[in-house]
C-alpha cells in the first residue's frame, strides 16, 4: 500500500504511514485497505457527520441506488444513510434542486448526496459545498445550488485517490461522489477533497420568480409532484400581504384564462375531482385536484406563470 494512502478506521479516517497493520476487504483493489490492527498514523478523526443523504434521478428498477449504498457502507458502515428519493425525472435538474432544498431542512446535518447529472463523463466538474454547517456533494450543475444558500467554502474534485478506481465515465454516484461523502462524513477534512473554488463559481440556477404588485402575486411553477399537484414561487405571506384569507377564493389567471378557486387547508377541503389552491408543507401556494391531477387539468409544467388576486 501506498504510504500516506487514505484508510478508513472504526470511527473516522487515518492517514497509514505504509507499515503494516492493513489488510485489502476487495481482491479487485476498488477498495481503500481497512485497519485491523493499531496502525502508525499521522493524523486521526472521529466520524464528523450524523448521516449521509442520497437524492438522484437513477429510479428503483436497477441496481444503481444499492451499488451506491454499497460503497458507503463499506467505507463508512458506522454512518447512517438517509435516502430522500430516487425518482427525480431522469435529467430533471431543477425539480431535483427543489425536492433538495425542500427537505434538506428537516435533515440531521450530514453529507447530502444528490445526483441528477445529464452531463456526468463531461467537462463538468464534481463539487463538495459546505454551507450552514452541512456539506453537499454532486455535479456543479446548479443542483445544489437551492439547497446550499450560504456557500462558505467549495472544492472540485479532484482527489482521485478518494475515488473508486476504475471510474466509470457514466456512474460518479457510484465511483466518485459517494466515496467522497463516505469519507467526508466519516471525519475525512473537506480541503482534502480537492482544489479549492470560490463560492461564486459554482453553477447556480436562477431563482423562482415571484412578485407582488397591484393587489396581486404572480410567480412562476416550481414544480409538480407525483400527484399533480402544482407548487408555485408565491408563498403563503404573499397572499396574508394581500388580504387573502382561508375559506374566502382566488382568481387564478393562466394565460388567457381565468378560474375562481377556492383558498382552503388541504385537498379533502374540496369535492372530489375540484380544484383548490392551499399553502403547502413547503410555505408555498398550490393548485391541486382533489383526487385528481392539477397540472393536467390546467396544462401547467414547470416554469410556467400564473397570477393569484383576490
Amino acid at each position: 500500500m501506498r504510504r500516506g494512502h487514505l484508510v478508513p478506521s472504526v470511527v473516522g479516517w487515518s492517514r497509514s504511514s505504509g507499515f503494516g497493520g492493513c489488510h485489502r476487504t476487495d481482491p479487485g483493489g476498488r477498495f481503500p485497505a481497512v485497519l485491523t490492527e493499531r496502525p502508525d498514523v499521522a493524523w486521526y478523526r472521529v466520524a464528523a457527520y450524523q448521516c449521509i443523504t442520497f437524492l438522484t434521478d437513477y429510479g428503483l428498477d436497477d441496481g444503481f441506488v444499492a451499488a451506491c449504498h454499497g460503497v458507503a457502507a463499506r467505507l463508512a458502515p458506522e454512518i447512517r444513510l438517509i435516502d430522500i428519493t430516487h425518482l427525480v425525472p431522469p435529467g430533471d435538474v431543477r425539480r431535483g434542486a427543489a425536492v433538495l432544498a425542500q427537505t434538506v431542512p428537516y435533515l440531521p446535518a450530514g453529507v447530502h448526496v444528490a445526483v441528477v447529472d445529464p452531463g456526468v463523463g463531461t467537462a463538468r466538474r464534481g463539487v463538495a459545498v459546505q454551507s450552514g454547517g452541512r456539506v453537499f456533494v454532486g455535479p456543479d450543475n446548479g443542483l445544489l445550488s437551492w439547497a446550499a444558500t450560504v456557500p462558505s467554502r467549495a472544492y472540485e474534485l479532484t482527489n482521485e485517490e478518494l475515488w473508486l478506481s476504475p471510474v466509470s465515465a457514466t456512474f460518479h454516484g457510484r465511483d466518485v461522489f459517494m466515496p467522497v461523502a463516505a469519507r467526508l462524513a466519516a471525519g475525512l477534512p473537506l480541503a482534502e477533497v480537492g482544489r479549492e473554488i470560490g463560492p461564486a463559481e459554482l453553477v447556480a440556477l436562477p431563482a423562482p420568480t415571484r412578485l407582488v404588485r397591484d393587489g396581486a402575486a404572480e410567480g412562476e411553477v416550481v414544480t409538480v409532484d407525483r400527484f399533480g399537484n402544482v407548487q408555485l414561487a408565491v408563498t403563503g405571506a404573499d397572499l396574508d400581504r394581500l388580504g387573502a384569507v382561508r375559506g374566502a377564493t382566488l382568481t387564478v389567471t393562466v394565460g388567457r384564462r381565468r378560474l375562481v378557486v377556492p383558498y382552503l387547508e388541504t385537498f379533502g377541503s374540496v369535492p372530489p375531482g375540484e380544484l383548490v389552491a392551499y399553502t403547502d408543507s413547503a410555505g408555498l401556494v398550490a393548485l391541486a385536484v382533489n383526487g385528481g391531477d392539477a397540472a393536467q387539468r390546467l396544462g401547467l409544467p414547470p416554469g410556467a406563470r400564473v397570477r393569484l388576486s383576490r
